[in-house]
């Protein structure tokens, strides 16, 4: 009997162990409006936050950004995300470069489709996730506006570093039937309309609420991904042909009512430089009976420059909680390439 009963022990221990990693992966995550990656330059990339923005400027353009956490404190989180979009034109960056590679004439397209890729790691812990997206894109011409629909397909592995655990029977069967990695499907969808000055757009992301489970039967807890809603919007205000001003929000919540808010504010010179501020609101999480405090709100800078058709940037994130006092900050860079005549931005006043 003392023997059962032990082993019941090291088995109800293994897996409050399990849990209690999991609780704070999916605290750390939604508290940062995740089990999504966050981002403080997404006004430059749209795109990260709504599939309808693939391609809707007539751009060919790639992004890389990199963002490091909380830099000081271990195993902070970190996230490394690459985009490609496009939008299909006849006279596109891509269309002319298959013509000439191919030395022949593409059938004309309606310019109304826009592509796009999305790749990215995300690094919190003990846990890891890297996903991969595919978005199909449809613009539609509105006079001197356009409004725009997106839907992508995604796919995430999850992954558990047994290296970065520590657990008091890591023999436990439990432990050992516990599957590290799982493979997550999902889709996300967003609406987008803009004009030469505003810009206002929604999306849903993880629309299927995939299940988390990496235990078979009753051995371990499953964790449902949560919906999350973005609604975007700002107003660019030509002050003169050299100085713009362009406030904006984004608004962030899910199915479990934590919401966010980011209210910003940029100032752009001679089409070439940047520089902005940013206040994030702070949050809670809540799972089952407890709750979490969230991390506080956040003061971010960020500013940048355009080379030719080269865009570099850089944002510093300052928590306004006992976790700024303990770290040197966040940190996230940012640089992105656009190809294609500035002049086809809004493409349907000169598509052709």
């Amino acid at each position: 009997m003392l023997q059962i009963i032990s082993a019941m022990k090291r088995t109800m221990k293994a897996a409050l162990h399990i849990l209690g990693f999991m609780t704070v992966l999916l605290a750390c995550e939604t508290l940062k409006s995740q089990q999504l990656p966050i981002y403080s330059q997404y006004m430059m990339n749209s795109y990260l936050l709504n599939p309808a923005v693939a391609g809707h400027e007539g751009y060919t353009s790639l992004n890389l950004t990199v963002r490091e956490q909380w830099v000081g404190i271990e195993d902070a989180p970190s996230t490394y995300a690459f985009s490609a979009q496009t939008r299909l034109l006849r006279n596109s960056f891509i269309s002319k470069s298959a013509n000439i590679r191919k030395r022949r004439k593409i059938a004309s397209r309606s310019g109304r489709v826009g592509m796009a890729a999305y790749v990215f790691s995300d690094f919190n812990g003990a846990f890891n996730r890297t996903g991969l997206q595919g978005t199909y894109a449809y613009h539609i011409p509105l006079d001197r506006s356009q409004l725009s629909f997106g839907l992508s397909l995604t796919a995430f592995q999850f992954r558990m570093n047994e290296e970065k655990m520590r657990l008091h029977d890591a023999d436990d069967e439990l432990l050992l039937n516990t599957r590290k990695t799982a493979i997550i499907p999902d889709a996300n969808v967003g609406v987008y309309y803009t004009d030469p000055n505003f810009y206002v757009g929604f999306s849903a992301m993880q629309l299927f609420e995939s299940l988390l489970k990496l235990s078979d039967g009753d051995l371990g807890p499953g964790f449902k991904m949560v919906r999350h809603y973005f609604l975007i919007g700002g107003y660019r205000f030509e002050i003169n042909r050299d100085l713009i001003i362009e406030p904006s929000i984004l608004f962030k919540t899910t199915e479990k009512f934590v919401s966010q808010l980011d209210i910003n504010a940029r100032v752009m010179f001679n089409k070439q430089y940047w520089a902005g501020l940013s206040y994030r609101t702070g949050g809670s999480y809540s799972l089952s009976e407890e709750s979490i405090d969230g991390v506080g709100s956040s003061v971010i800078v960020m500013g940048g420059v355009k080379v030719d058709k080269y865009y570099f940037g850089y944002a510093f994130d300052y928590t306004l909680s006992a976790i700024g006092k303990r770290s040197w900050g966040s940190h996230e860079f940012m640089v992105a390439a656009k190809f294609g005549d500035t002049a086809r931005r809004y493409r349907w006043l000169n598509r052709y």
